[in-house]
């Protein structure tokens, strides 16, 4: 850049040329500003580090609990991500502060891991004390399972390495002799003539030891003085310690510094220590449970015979971490251990066998804050690759001993030798390594928020450029990860597809990865395509690793608008799965109520098609959320009639007024949405442009007049599954009301009786219960019983539909496998010519499911419907009424006065009482009823709320119905909301 100086001799202004001011003094290199100084807290970050191997400061679960050390380490901070229902975007709650310890005698709490099964929190305080918490109902409100209050508190029983057991997996029956594996649905192909794409089923087998009994797990602890620690749950829910002396430490320099655990094919666990004096100590550890032989192969024990575990050890072998020169850095000496992890043996399909353990280690340097020299910051990534066990040989000297014959020679055991594998320097500081893609791939954060991801078996960097044929990840569609400068630690989702951050200032965020390809409104067919693959890969790989589902469905809110993509989202889960829609035959309900992989689907759908309180909600979100409540009230009535083993009694929650009351309030619900069904149907009935559309031959333009509409109440009535649930509903109406009108009766005679009785005040609590459900019940302008029939009618005529129009389609399958198999090419199957009837049912199901078109063979059944069976039904019910009936209790009239009239009101749907509930006191006191009003609990997913029943533990039945029903109607977990936390009020 040119300067411009005045002459002083007069004449034209001087101009110099500053480009080469460099080259002053004969120096070609370009000045270059001093790199920024590096913080204070990242410096104690990094020594942390160096000098405890468990410190991690924030965890995430898998049911999405985010806990967190405050920075003086005296308490635990608990958020999780939730749905606002002002935009239905996710959004980091505020934090909860929890301190369940009386004191803090072993220093301030250092490091936190969370377990695989009930949300199991492990708190390890500065001197290895281990505190267990529990988050199986709520998320951010835990129960204590173990104190460490009989723990020593000694530094030698500091804590260097955590590792939670995996889960005990379910064998397959069909395949007793197959090793128990989990499914990962990748990776997805894209065919050559479409955007189509094709899934495949890799089987990722689960490597043991485990716990011997389902949804259980066990705390391994690795202490300073080599000791393994074994915290697990008796078969009475009691949390015990097992330890085991891995080494004899005698020296300071044998202290362990660092520590990792894995799972070995051997079901045995491998542990790598790395001690004081820079060496790398390998041992096997094996656990015996001490229970009784099964009687199959793969039984699994029944729970009822108590553990009694024993751990035994080998060592495998001892190699030096530190080795000079290795890397080819002149700091190499400078730099200090940080991170530890073992990559488990995995099947490596390429050479069809199991690959070999590797240790990674981390080391990093940062210049001194006063040093004269300029030195950048550095981090070296060293691998050591553990060979099978090879026999080894005595040296050729030792024969010419002649001391003994060569039979009495004994012969040396095999050896595991390390092969020290190429380092990788990188020019940043590394402050966390996860092990992702089913061990495939290893994910690096840093200090700079950036986050990398690496392949396991060559260290090259993934990801780097988008592909659409082959899909194993949502990175390779053209997502990124990336948090904010300035951070301390990282802890990703179990999805993978978000992070939170514990940053400088100590403020924890939330960062979820971009779409970096193209603005979501003008992605082509080809991009939305490859995104609905990577979003039915991460949704499959979430629910069969029981993850949640919320920061995925955070990221696909973005995409909601663009036209397809949540609809073909759920498609093509249904389809990858195999998830079971069709339920056209008369199976029982309990077939669709145990479905819980479908309740994840509507799920899905429901949360998308949720636009928050100032928008009306999506046709196909709406339908879903009426299901997902129909099944829920199914359960919780259900549930209600099962016999409680209480103290050597017997009970059922029908003798509790509380349960009683809540079912008051879920028939109320039933019978206000039969209402509402009926309305909507007559309203469709006389309906002119609906009913010219009925006569057409396609049902194309039908679909989208009711869509147009916002129009739900043909789809709800055509499609098996929502079918299912109405009928499944009325039948427990219909029982409820049997046995309401027994319970009354009884309780009116004892009352003749014996008016004295000393349980007169619990019999009429008893008693009131049970006539608000007959009340419901026949009050009710619709009769259960009565539209029950009307669906059963009109499922009789859909199933003749479908075998009169699909018998063409069995016929050619039929045919077409009988020619296969006369050509030798598969044997002849019986079921050919069902199963081909069975996959276009499915389709038909699952296009009405998502509110598309009916199948062209539903016009005369859903004509015959409308003009036949539906102007009957309707000459026996008050339509007057049913049309001006008040349903805000069903929260779905959705229009903008429905939502401002909610909102004025201040009032929202309990989920279990099926009740309007308010945060406004009642009464002069403030008070209801003379206590204060409860806490409320909300979805996370959903923002649906309920009062916090959990204190009311002196009520068996009650209790045993809250514990089943810990999740959402819609399957997210539920979070108490704190007393100044403004309600929030959810609009269809």
């Amino acid at each position: 850049m040119p300067l411009i100086l005045d002459n002083p001799m007069g004449g034209e202004a001087m101009q110099v040329d500053l480009d080469d001011v460099n080259d002053l003094f004969g120096d070609g290199a370009p000045l270059a500003l001093p790199p920024r100084p590096l913080s204070k807290r990242l410096r104690q970050r990094l020594h942390d580090l160096h000098n405890w191997g468990s410190c991690q400061r924030i965890a995430w679960s898998k049911s999405g609990t985010i806990a967190s050390i405050t920075h003086d380490g005296q308490q635990i901070q608990l958020r999780y991500i939730r749905a606002e229902t002002k935009d239905a975007s996710f959004a980091l709650t505020e934090p909860t502060s929890v301190t369940p310890w009386a004191n803090l005698a072993g220093g301030p709490v250092v490091h936190l891991s969370f377990g695989p099964c009930n949300s199991e929190l492990a708190v390890i305080d500065a001197a290895g004390r281990v505190l267990i918490l529990n988050f199986h109902a709520n998320l951010n409100r835990p129960s204590l399972s173990r104190r460490w209050d009989h723990d020593p508190v000694d530094d030698l029983h500091a804590v260097v390495g955590t590792y939670w057991l995996h889960n005990l997996p379910q064998t397959n029956p069909r395949m007793p002799n197959t090793p128990p594996y989990t499914p990962s649905y990748a990776p997805a192909i894209r065919n050559t003539t479409s955007n189509n794409y094709s899934f495949g089923m890799t089987p990722i087998i689960s490597t043991g030891p485990w716990h011997p009994y389902p949804n259980k797990s066990a705390l391994i602890c690795i202490t300073t003085n080599a000791i393994l620690k074994m915290f697990w749950s008796q078969n009475n829910g009691q949390i015990l310690e097992t330890p085991l002396e891995l080494e004899n430490m005698t020296y300071e320099s044998d202290s362990i510094t660092h520590a990792a655990v894995c799972s070995d094919r051997t079901k045995t666990l491998i542990i790598a220590m790395a001690t004081a004096s820079k060496q790398l100590r390998i041992v096997q550890v094996g656990i015996n449970w001490g229970l009784p032989k099964p009687e199959g192969a793969q039984s699994i024990p029944s729970g009822s015979h108590p553990l009694n575990p024993t751990l035994t050890k080998r060592h495998v072998t001892v190699a030096n971490w530190f080795q000079p020169g290795a890397a080819n850095s002149h700091l190499d000496a400078s730099m200090n251990m940080t991170h530890i992890e073992i990559l488990p043996s995995i099947p490596n399909g390429s050479i069809k066998d199991w690959t070999s353990v590797v240790i990674l280690t981390v080391r990093s340097f940062i210049p001194e804050p006063n040093s004269p020299y300029t030195h950048e910051v550095q981090s070296i990534i060293d691998r050591w690759e553990f060979q099978p066990e090879q026999p080894q040989a005595f040296h050729p000297a030792f024969e010419q001993l002649g001391a003994r014959r060569n039979n009495d020679r004994p012969t040396p055991p095999n050896a595991t030798k390390p092969k020290k594998l190429e380092p990788i320097v990188t020019h940043k500081i590394i402050l966390g390594v996860h092990v992702v893609g089913s061990g495939k791939v290893i994910c690096f954060t840093y200090y700079d928020g950036s986050v990398e991801y690496r392949d396991r078996f060559t260290m090259d960097e993934l990801y780097r450029e988008p592909t659409f044929d082959r899909i194993n990840s949502v990175m390779d569609v053209g997502f990124s990860l990336t948090g904010e400068p300035s951070c301390l630690q990282i802890a990703l989702s179990p999805s993978n597809y978000s992070l939170v951050q514990l940053c400088e200032n100590g403020q924890v965020k939330w960062r979820t990865i971009e779409y970096t390809l193209a603005d979501p409104e003008s992605m082509i067919d080809t991009q939305v395509s490859a995104l609905v693959a990577s979003f039915t890969i991460a949704t499959a790989q979430a629910v069969t690793n029981g993850a949640s589902l919320d920061d995925i469905l955070a990221v696909g809110r973005r995409f909601v608008n663009k036209e397809g993509f949540a609809v073909e989202w759920v498609k093509s889960t249904v389809s990858m799965m195999k998830i079971a829609v069709d339920y056209t035959e008369d199976a029982p309900h309990d077939h669709l109520i145990k479905n819980s992989i479908l309740q994840m689907c509507l799920s899905i759908i429901n949360y998308l098609g949720w636009r928050g309180d100032s928008q009306s909600r999506q046709s196909w979100g709406k339908l879903s959320m009426l299901a997902l409540n129909l099944r829920n009230i199914v359960v919780m009535i259900t549930l209600s009639s099962n016999t409680i083993n209480l103290n050597k009694n017997t009970m059922t929650p029908l003798d509790e007024p509380e349960v009683v009351n809540a079912l008051a309030g879920c028939v109320r619900w039933s019978t206000d949405l039969l209402c509402w069904l009926c309305d909507s149907l007559f309203c469709l009935l006389t309906d002119a442009q609906f009913m010219k559309l009925l006569k057409q031959p396609q049902l194309a333009q039908l679909t989208q007049y009711l869509h147009s509409k916002n129009e739900i109440a043909l789809h709800l009535v055509l499609c098996s599954a929502t079918r299912g649930l109405l009928s499944a509903v009325c039948r427990r109406i219909s029982l409820l009301d049997s046995y309401s009108t027994r319970a009354i009766s009884w309780y009116e005679n004892r009352e003749k009786t014996n008016p004295s009785e000393p349980r007169a005040a619990a019999h009429q609590a008893l008693y009131a219960a049970y006539q608000k459900i007959r009340l419901n019940t026949s009050s009710s302008l619709v009769k259960a019983d009565e539209f029950d029939k009307l669906l059963t009618g009109l499922g009789a005529e859909i199933r003749s539909a479908y075998g009169s129009s699909l018998a063409v389609l069995g016929e050619q399958a039929a045919r077409a496998a009988s020619s296969q198999s006369q050509h030798g090419q598969n044997a002849a199957r019986p079921d050919a010519s069902q199963e081909a009837i069975a996959r276009a049912r499915q389709h038909c199901e699952l296009q009405m499911l998502v509110m598309q078109p009916p199948p062209m063979s539903f016009v005369p059944v859903i004509d015959k419907f409308f003009n036949k069976d539906l102007r009957e039904f309707r000459t026996r019910c008050q339509v007057v009424e049913l049309h001006f009936a008040d349903y805000s209790l069903l929260e779905i009239n959705d229009g903008p006065r429905s939502r401002e009239r909610r909102r004025a009101k201040g009032v929202r749907v309990d989920i279990f009482k099926r009740v309007e509930i308010s945060r406004k006191p009642s009464g002069a006191d403030g008070e209801n009823n003379g206590r204060p009003p409860l806490a409320w609990r909300s979805c996370a997913r959903c923002a649906s709320v309920m009062e916090d029943l959990a204190l009311l533990n002196n009520k068996p039945g009650l209790t045993f119905l809250l514990r089943q029903q810990i999740h959402c109607s819609c399957s997210g977990r539920m979070g108490l909301l704190q007393n100044d936390e403004p309600a929030q009020s959810q609009g269809p």
